[in-house]
């Protein structure tokens, strides 16, 4: 193999078209500056053109653009940029430019936190997303496994009020030993989200090392009280702890030390560094804490719009943390003094902002992800079960507009709960201990009325994040749901006598039309599945339409220039085909630059094809990042003159 000047490595998280539209572009911006590349993709068939150590070796500076994981520590010495799939698309020029001659361009650190920003780039702020990237997926690595802890403990804990609300008090008359055990079983899991939580933090940023001081820095946050702030911040401290143990102990050499290290120095190490700090921090913390709880006591008596205010400002401040903790520890503890009143206030403003992220995306679905969406749905059952900790990936997301959209619907349904002199005499379950509440219903209106209204705002905000950055609908690779994350599947080797998938080869005269009247996206792939039905291409436009539908839905296919590649697979489809539409006007549809879509070229994909749709969109998808392709198909305006540009 011959050397590179340059290397890269692209990604998307569906693996397709931009992953092929990354690596075109830096393809040629260094051939217009002479420079030899090879770019290694990460697609939906999996590491297609892998680097060699030879190669990497060779190399004098590495570009990653890509949304989902790419190892890096094999670039360790090498300047490095990593930026996301769009801006590989988008400023191809720039980044070649920058790593041959920006000399600020940092060399890459084995072993070190994934890093996502160059020190130019955060100076001058054009990749802030990049960096905050870093941060949001180490912190959802802990969410989506702290989570289901969250969801089966805290149901149990509410199921356990059926019989009572001091039915797991062996000294209560309403003791029963079932109702005990559930709440026994279901407080215990609970605990666990504390210390999981700061781990998988931690394990993010240093791996297996960093999971275990993550472990032990978040039980010592769970016994010093300091809840879900403390694992946060617990979390972040084990795993730069480690970070740091790695640089300090660099000198002594991995071959001889690799197993003591891993064994010996980084937990112990780590563990003492990191649980030390934690234990002097949680110091002010908790004394925060008994200090606000003191001060909401004192609330009580005074108006019930300032408290409701307040309540609601801090139930939805940091979600399970000290603030939050304050508001409802005082509440559990009115509650054994025979007071009602206040933890009605508490928990309306603690089940308001899961049930905002569902309407949220019922609202505007096309600004948010499929995970997204998939999370919203579910904080429908979470929060109507008063489990809060469900709004932390879309609060985390944007937490200087989101954060504050929560408050305000929190803040509305505590006030309209206090108000109206609601009672709750439990101090946990949500809508299951409806039968308890002296208001039920309206109760319930409260708190909802307080989603709504911040379901509104994050609707809102989140459309106007989606259009500024409409490529990055699915940067966040780990499902919140399920923990999983996009992962790569073995390169599967090439042979010289492989098909080209040239996409002339699957389009005819036929499955080409000009000047479509349509006056949506929506109306757009309905023709394309009546147009293949029409075409004989396929037996069903109904099932080909829901296909085309699902795939929006895992992100657009809509790309720049006025372009969209939609496609869909069904068994109903019998080969491959191509499908190329002229729109009369163009139509909204997410696109790289936010303009709206007048040409479609689609593909249309029988259930088993081995993969050959994804070489033909990849191909197709490579087309587009040619300027002088793109003004040929826009001025084609007939049939003949679409399929000769394709096929040459």
């Amino acid at each position: 193999m011959g050397k590179y000047q340059l290397i890269a490595a692209t990604g998307c998280a569906t693996g397709i078209a931009h992953t092929y539209m990354a690596q075109e572009a830096l393809e040629q911006a260094a051939k217009k500056v002479g420079v030899s590349i090879k770019v290694e993709t990460h697609g939906q068939t999996g590491v297609d053109d892998p680097l060699t150590q030879a190669e990497i070796d060779g190399a004098s500076g590495v570009i990653i653009a890509s949304d989902v994981d790419v190892d890096a520590d094999r670039f360790a010495g090498k300047k490095l940029i990593r930026v996301p799939v769009a801006q590989g698309i988008r400023e191809p020029d720039q980044l070649v430019d920058r790593i041959l001659n920006d000399k600020s361009v940092p060399v890459y650190k084995s072993k070190e936190v994934k890093e996502k920003v160059s020190s130019s780039q955060s100076n001058s702020g054009k990749n802030g997303d990049t960096w905050w990237n870093t941060i949001y997926v180490s912190l959802m690595n802990g969410v989506s496994h702290m989570l289901p802890l969250v969801v089966a403990g805290g149901v149990l804990v509410a199921v356990s009020f059926f019989w009572g609300i001091n039915s797991a008090d062996p000294k209560s008359s309403e003791y029963n030993y079932f109702a005990y055990l559930l709440n026994t079983i279901g407080s215990t899991t609970m605990n666990l989200m504390v210390p999981v939580l700061c781990a998988y933090i931690a394990e993010a940023i240093s791996k297996r090392s960093g999971l275990v001081v993550g472990f032990a820095t978040g039980m010592i946050a769970f016994n010093t009280g300091t809840g879900f702030l403390g694992a946060i911040v617990g979390g972040y401290l084990a795993g730069y702890t480690i970070i740091l143990l790695q640089h300090l102990l660099k000198p002594l050499p991995d071959k001889q030390f690799r197993g003591l290290k891993a064994i010996f120095l980084y937990p112990v190490l780590g563990v003492l560094i990191s649980g030390m700090i934690m234990w002097f921090i949680s110091l002010p913390m908790k004394d925060l804490n008994t200090g606000m709880m003191t001060f909401l006591k004192g609330m009580e008596n005074t108006s019930p719009v300032l408290l409701g205010l307040i309540i609601g400002v801090m139930a939805a401040s940091d979600f399970g943390g000290p603030i939050n903790k304050a508001a409802y520890l005082t509440g559990t503890a009115l509650l054994a003094q025979g007071n009602f009143y206040f933890m009605a206030g508490v928990s309306a403003a603690c089940i308001a902002p899961p049930l905002a992220t569902g309407f949220a995306v019922l609202f505007n679905p096309k600004a948010y992800s499929s995970n997204e969406r998939s999370a919203g749905y579910v904080n429908f059952l979470l929060g109507s079960t008063h489990i809060t900790e469900g709004a932390i990936p879309f609060a985390a997301k944007n937490p200087l507009l989101n954060i504050p959209s929560f408050m305000v619907g929190s803040a509305i349904a505590a006030i309209l709960t206090y108000v109206t002199r609601i009672q709750v005499p439990a101090p946990h379950g949500g809508f299951i201990i409806l039968p308890l509440v002296n208001h039920p219903f309206l109760w319930v209106l409260w708190i909802v009325i307080g989603a709504l209204v911040s379901g509104v705002l994050l609707a809102m905000i989140a459309g106007r994040q989606a259009k500024k950055h409409a490529v990055a609908d699915n940067v966040g690779t780990i499902d919140v749901l399920t923990g999983e994350t996009t992962e790569v599947q073995p390169a599967q080797p090439e042979t010289k006598a492989e098909v080209a998938f040239d996409p002339g080869d699957i389009l005819t005269l036929n499955n080409i039309q000009l000047n479509v009247e349509a006056q949506s996206r929506d109306d757009v792939l309905k023709y394309l599945a009546q147009f293949a039905v029409q075409n004989g291409l396929a037996t069903d436009a109904d099932k080909v339409l829901n296909k085309y539908l699902k795939r929006e839905e895992e992100g657009s296919t809509g790309m720049q220039d006025g372009i969209a590649i939609p496609h869909a697979q069904d068994a109903t489809i019998h080969s491959s085909a191509m499908l190329v539409v002229k729109l009369a006007q163009p139509v909204e549809w997410q696109t790289f630059d936010g303009k709206p879509i007048d040409t479609i070229i689609s593909f249309l994909i029988p259930e088993n094809d081995s993969g050959a749709h994804l070489k033909y969109l990849s191909n197709t998808a490579k087309l587009l990042t040619h300027e002088d392709f793109i003004q040929q198909l826009k001025a084609a305006n007939s049939k003949e003159a679409i399929l000769k540009l394709i096929k040459q």
